[in-house]
């Protein structure tokens, strides 16, 4: 009998023990929910940035999903610091004390209305159907954005801001706060419709977004370890999506600012490109796998068949987002072939290949033998050599500024395919010309000094896309020895021909000095 006392008296002590836990418990929340209670959630979420699961939880706690969620990419942040310290500098940022060099910042003319692609009208009302012929999908709410006679230039997509921001001497200014605000539209904007590109060697997608915006999808088709094989051609080799990447980064370090903004985004094969998608040819090549994977592998000339297809896994594949130009109908281009094109023939040999004076013949053709165009040609030359792209067969130029403007630096997925091997054919153009600003070479000066060490600023920069990261070391680590080549380069032309003759004055009068050691000079 005194047992069974004993027992219920421990239960007894054990439920006022739980009970008096429990209400400790309940005041602590009560502020808490008295807060959130009544007024709804104040938060709000794009469609991309809820993990599609968390539907199928029922009434699940929106608070604590976002602190999860907060959790998660704090430590997502976290891992790409950790990857990133041993090239960040201790303390502050190499970037932001880049972009503060005067070199950085220098002004570019004043611009008049046939310097900016676009002359703006803001009576004019924004309608984003207008420039294209298409079938527009429908589907969605479409209050999410829509165009009225009442939005300004200021209220535009960012897309069509930076549109509006393309003038003759940039593609976009240096600290132009739409190009980040663009790159994460690339990220987190909703995918409405998907259709294969025509033309072209490797399957590339055209995504359009809720807000109307453009952008060419390049899937992931390598790993980030896998190397470019030796006996490769340059023509045969994979387009890699984190080249892309990794290429508008560097064109920015540079200062060239000649290459639309990119981003990498996870992209889920059935609900953003099967599901969508009114391209049927692309709709039939979906396929599951042995391993229970979605597959899909397109038409294109090269790499679309069944052996070559893209998998997810399951269905989540990588790939570089590049924000589409204006569409051509407002604003036409002109192709122009590579004067130092490549023979795309596993056996003969291009003329410049052959011939040690072919720059002379190249400095009497138009548009070559006046203006700008052979530094734009030779800034583009070392932009190829320092992430070892061979496949420069032609370059673009906005029509409307005839030859007094930048070359735009399209297509640049065969870069980053070798980090062993420096391909010295790429620096022809160079080698055979000596010819260079003076702003490129006081940069590259600049980017070859221990705090301004280029491989350390291009991984700050890729840290901050969402696919970090981008380049594996050694690829950063054959960006300096690249870059030290090309100084060489330039170092023995002003030995030969003289600095006047190699160094082109392109800083009006501004007085900008780098100091360099003594074989930089």
């Amino acid at each position: 009998m005194k047992m069974i006392l004993l027992r219920k008296f421990r239960f007894l002590i054990l439920m006022v023990f739980v009970i008096a836990c429990s209400m400790h418990i309940m005041i602590d929340l009560l502020p808490k929910l008295e807060r959130h209670g009544g007024s709804g959630c104040s938060c709000s979420h794009a469609p991309s940035e809820e993990p599609q699961s968390w539907g199928k939880q029922g009434r699940a706690n929106k608070h604590t999903l976002r602190i999860l969620q907060d959790f998660s990419n704090e430590k997502r942040h976290f891992l790409q610091d950790a990857a990133a310290t041993k090239n960040m500098p201790v303390k502050g940022s190499r970037l932001s004390a880049l972009y503060e060099h005067p070199l950085y910042k220098r002004p570019v003319p004043p611009l008049t209305e046939e310097d900016t692609l676009f002359n703006v009208n803001t009576d004019i009302r924004f309608d984003p159907k207008a420039p294209e012929d298409q079938a527009w999908n429908n589907e969605g709410n479409m209050d999410e954005f829509s165009p009225t006679g009442e939005l300004t230039a200021d209220t535009y997509p960012n897309w069509l801001r930076f549109h509006i921001g393309i003038n003759r001497y940039e593609l976009y200014s240096r600290h132009n706060p739409v190009i980040d605000a663009l790159l994460k539209d690339l990220v987190t904007q909703r995918i409405t419709s998907v259709a294969m590109k025509s033309g072209g060697t490797q399957l590339k997608l055209i995504m359009t977004f809720q807000n109307y915006g453009q952008a060419l999808f390049k899937p992931m088709k390598q790993t980030r370890e896998q190397e470019t094989p030796p006996d490769f051609f340059y023509f045969s080799d994979f387009e890699r999506h984190n080249a892309e990447i990794a290429a508008f980064h560097l064109d920015r370090v540079l200062d060239f600012r000649r290459v639309p903004p990119v981003a990498g985004r996870l992209v889920n094969m059935t609900k953003e490109i099967r599901d969508v998608t009114r391209d049927k040819k692309l709709w039939r090549t979906f396929f599951i796998s042995p391993a229970n994977n979605v597959c899909f592998y397109g038409e294109c000339s090269y790499y679309c068949s069944t052996e070559h297809a893209l998998c997810g896994k399951p269905d989540q594949i990588e790939g570089s987002l590049a924000a589409f130009l204006p569409d051509l109908a407002l604003a036409k281009r002109k192709t122009w072939r590579n004067p130092w094109r490549r023979s795309y023939h596993k056996r003969k040999k291009a003329e410049w290949e052959v011939d040690p004076d072919y720059c002379e013949e190249v400095k009497q053709t138009p548009p070559y033998d006046s203006g700008t165009r052979l530094l734009d040609i030779m800034d583009m030359t070392i932009f190829d050599f320092l992430m070892g792209n061979m496949d420069r067969h032609h370059y673009e130029t906005f029509e409307k500024f005839g030859n007094e403007t930048f070359i735009i630096h399209l297509d640049n997925g065969r870069g980053f395919g070798k980090h062993s091997h420096d391909e010295m054919s790429i620096l022809v153009p160079l080698t055979q010309c000596c010819r260079v600003r003076k702003s490129t070479h006081l940069r590259l000066q600049l980017l070859a000094k221990e705090e301004y060490k280029l491989s350390a600023l291009m991984a700050e920069s890729l840290v901050r896309d969402r696919l970090s990261p981008i380049l594996i070391q050694p690829h950063l680590d054959a960006m300096d020895r690249r870059l030290r080549q090309v100084l060489n380069v330039l170092s023995e032309c002003i030995e030969k021909e003289g600095y006047s003759y190699v160094v082109e004055e392109d800083l009006q009068g501004q007085q900008v000095h780098v100091h360099t050691s003594p074989w930089q000079r």
